[in-house]
């Protein structure tokens, strides 16, 4: 098809009054109804009919060109993450936040709700502080290759830190605000390899003290979920969003990821341009990419565990304190991230 702005083609010709002067030999518009070319009536020489078919040649590859491709907004992602603190700015499990949280993903995935495509896992977690109610959030775009690329994150606040001023911008808001930005791509652009799920999951961080059995709660339960209904055979890469927002982005290379993935992941890097946000540590993380990894799934961790000075009074800089804040996250990390992640389920899909 031709661009709408390109309404018409003039050729010029002397005039019979004026030889010198120039008239348009051929008007050319495009029927809506009918999708074919419409000439209004006209004596064409062999070379204007000649000049036509060329002209047909030469824009079919230049307008299929022309079709939008999917992009990424690191503002809009920003501004999810400052909307999702405004709601829900503590999300510990058992608040009144973790509720507003839950609803502010829920709203932003009305129209996949709405075809079946939004899954509520609802589970109870035996943790130290007694029982807890968790949920994790299945969100599915279906594709037209037989497999998945899940892409998760979790979106609740650390437990211990329900008594501080703690909002986890940077821990838990902007990768879930990530997540939704990803889903605004993905509903109009649908995948064309294998489907995409996005898993926002609950209960990532310990209720007491990190270990094996008080961390990692939405995964651990998914993972075992997905295990008995055959759902993990069917997943082609997992990858972890962690932390990626942070003003001064440098995402490390998480040595206990699938290793093809980790070579992929600096592939990605390359094509977008961002290799320099990439791998400068090398580090193991317990994070939510483990439960699956135990399983046979291939893993990735995308996560920058360096978030902030570190000092003697905030050994791990502004992680899990009441710094991480939205002013120590930025739109230009969420943008490569976002470009990252895009970029991950493009070459996965690649793969024979």
């Amino acid at each position: 098809m031709i661009p709408d702005h390109i309404h018409c083609l003039s050729r010029p010709r002397p005039s019979a009054t004026n030889p010198g002067a120039l008239e348009p030999a051929l008007s050319l518009s495009k029927s809506l109804d009918s999708q074919a070319w419409v000439f209004p009536a006209a004596r064409f020489s062999r070379g204007q009919h000649l000049m036509l078919a060329l002209l047909f040649i030469l824009l079919a590859p230049a307008v299929q060109a022309q079709k939008p491709s999917a992009h990424f907004n690191g503002q809009a992602a920003y501004d999810l993450t400052a909307q999702l603190l405004k709601v829900a700015p503590k999300r510990f499990n058992g608040s009144a936040g973790h509720l507003k949280a839950e609803e502010f993903i829920k709203q932003h995935f009305a129209a996949e709700a709405a075809k079946g495509n939004l899954e509520t896992d609802t589970f109870t977690a035996s943790t130290p502080a007694g029982f807890q109610t968790m949920h994790n959030y299945i969100v599915k775009y279906p594709g037209k290759k037989d497999g998945i690329i899940v892409l998760v994150s979790h979106y609740e606040t650390n437990y211990p830190l329900r008594d501080i001023e703690f909002y986890g911008a940077n821990d838990g808001a902007a990768t879930s605000a990530l997540l939704i930005e990803i889903g605004n791509v993905l509903r109009t652009h649908p995948p064309e390899g294998y489907s995409v799920w996005l898993v926002f999951d609950d209960g990532e961080e310990a209720v007491k003290a990190w270990g094996p059995s008080d961390s990692l709660y939405g995964t651990r339960h998914l993972a075992a979920k997905w295990a008995n209904d055959g759902t993990l055979g069917k997943i082609k890469a997992l990858l972890v969003a962690d932390m990626i927002a942070d003003k001064d982005l440098n995402i490390d290379y998480v040595d206990n990821s699938t290793p093809w993935l980790l070579d992929l992941l600096k592939v990605a890097a390359k094509n977008t341009g961002h290799s320099a946000y990439t791998f400068k540590y090398h580090e193991s993380e317990e994070d939510d990419h483990l439960p699956f990894a135990q399983r046979g799934v291939p893993v990735l961790d995308v996560i920058d565990a360096h978030y902030g000075p570190w000092t003697e009074a905030a050994p791990d800089g502004y992680h899990h304190t009441a710094q991480d804040t939205l002013d120590k996250i930025s739109a230009k990390s969420l943008q490569i991230s976002g470009d990252l992640f895009l970029e991950m389920i493009r070459l996965v899909n690649q793969r024979p």
